[in-house]
């Protein structure tokens, strides 16, 4: 794919239309991603220049510029010095990426994501239940086994944790679930990898997880649902005491 299929400043200037006097960068950001992951433009397109993107959107060409700052950060798009700026990926590539800025700029509310995580935990593990197939659930179960072998060693039992969710999400087949799921975990983490704190934690956490293996490995869809509902009733509690 060429590295700029054809320009299409005027069309991109005129799709954007603009803004209110005053306008945040992080509503110029919001507005440029809207364009970026509407699927309309083509992956390595070259973006017009900050003025006529500024003169389009009605602010300064600085709040372009930060702006496109802050999506280059996030892997929206590309700025190549002496080239110009280049849309990176498919639309649907763009997505982990929009979310997180969506969550990012937002006021994100910890007890909010928690209900959300569960949410989608639950879901996760009803298609894995119907989805998984053997190799899945010969590794689910290792992740399983692995807990139990960490359960003096904190820092270990948790990366066996991450990994049993991430074979269920796997299992899933649905990569729109997953990925918002991976940008909530994210959101969370610096609070999961402090939840689990002692061995006795450990222990009810790991009895949690066999429970969803169980009900997966049979393929009962309500009862990996209803098992990890239990476990993320638990889990949420022992985020939420983590919560400053």
């Amino acid at each position: 794919m060429p590295a700029y299929p054809g320009d299409r400043s005027d069309e991109i200037v005129a799709a954007l239309g603009a803004l209110p006097s005053g306008t945040p960068v992080s509503e110029v950001a919001r507005r440029l991603m809207d364009l970026f992951t509407s699927g309309s433009i083509e992956p390595g397109t070259r973006l017009p220049p900050e003025r006529q993107l500024a003169a389009s959107l009605g602010v300064g060409r600085s709040a372009v510029r930060e702006a496109l700052a802050a999506l280059e950060i996030l892997g929206i798009v590309d700025v190549r010095p002496g080239s110009g700026t280049y849309l990176r990926g498919e639309a649907s590539e763009l997505l982990p990426q929009t979310l997180r800025w969506g969550l990012l700029i937002g006021e994100r509310n910890t007890v909010q994501l928690l209900e959300l995580r569960a949410g989608l935990e639950i879901y996760v593990a009803r298609l894995a239940a119907g989805r998984m197939d053997a190799d899945g659930r010969r590794r689910l179960a290792e992740c399983t086994t692995r807990m139990a072998d960490g359960l003096d060693d904190l820092a270990a039992f948790a990366r066996a944790d991450r990994d049993f969710h991430q074979v269920l999400a796997e299992a899933a087949d649905n990569a729109v679930l997953v990925d918002t799921l991976h940008v909530v975990r994210s959101l969370l983490q610096v609070y999961a990898d402090r939840a689990v704190h002692d061995t006795d934690a450990a222990e009810v956490a790991l009895r949690e997880h066999e429970a969803v293996l169980a009900a997966v490995q049979a393929g009962d869809e309500d009862a990996a649902a209803s098992t990890m509902a239990v476990h993320m009733a638990t889990a949420g509690e022992r985020l939420r005491a983590e919560v400053p």
